[in-house]
């Protein structure tokens, strides 16, 4: 076996790595039994390396939705103004916070006949009936999930594409209630 440089910090590895070394035809001078070990730890710690940094980008994302997330709700509340119309109104005309972007009838109506005006705005909170792409060609585009132009009174947006996702993420965070 081999002894002296790491023996004693690792003595598993060094055991299974000089296993292998003894377990070679030809006889291996310490020097090159030391070369062998060394390659073979550094690669151990390369792909451990390359583990780590896969598993910090897979969570990468998670940690950038929450600021998408508070940057949608910024765009929802304080921006497009979502919830007038996709969140209903009490008897008294004030919007029902315990039905938050739940969908609602249209509470405003053209001066002038429009015929593609819309009666209801649809459920936005968890997005149920839209998939991420439809969404942002909705905001993006002004186009609807099955290729139709937007139907007023929603307004035709042009976003650019990182506030669509924050859109998204916001309104995907949101539990999708029935009332």
């Amino acid at each position: 076996m081999l002894q002296g440089w790491g023996a004693g910090k690792y003595p598993e590895l060094w055991i299974v790595l000089s296993g292998v070394a003894d377990y070679c035809k030809f006889r291996m001078s310490t020097k090159q039994k030391r070369g062998i070990l060394a390659i073979s730890v550094f690669s151990t710690a390369f792909i451990a390396l390359l583990a780590l940094a896969a598993a910090g980008h897979a969570r990468r994302p998670a940690a950038q939705s929450q600021g998408d997330v508070a940057r949608g709700k910024y765009l929802v509340e304080q921006v497009a103004m979502c919830t007038e119309c996709h969140t209903p109104r009490d008897a008294n005309g004030k919007l029902d916070p315990h039905a938050y972007l739940q969908g609602a009838p249209i509470w405003i109506m053209p001066v002038k006949h429009i015929p593609n005006w819309a009666d209801r705005a649809p459920t936005l909170a968890g997005l149920p009936s839209y998939t991420d792409q439809e969404m942002e060609n909705v905001l993006e585009e002004g186009i609807g999930p099955q290729g139709e132009v937007i139907r007023p009174p929603m307004h035709i947006y042009h976003m650019n594409a990182a506030d669509a996702k924050a859109i998204i993420a916001y309104l995907r965070s949101l539990p999708v209630e029935k009332h």
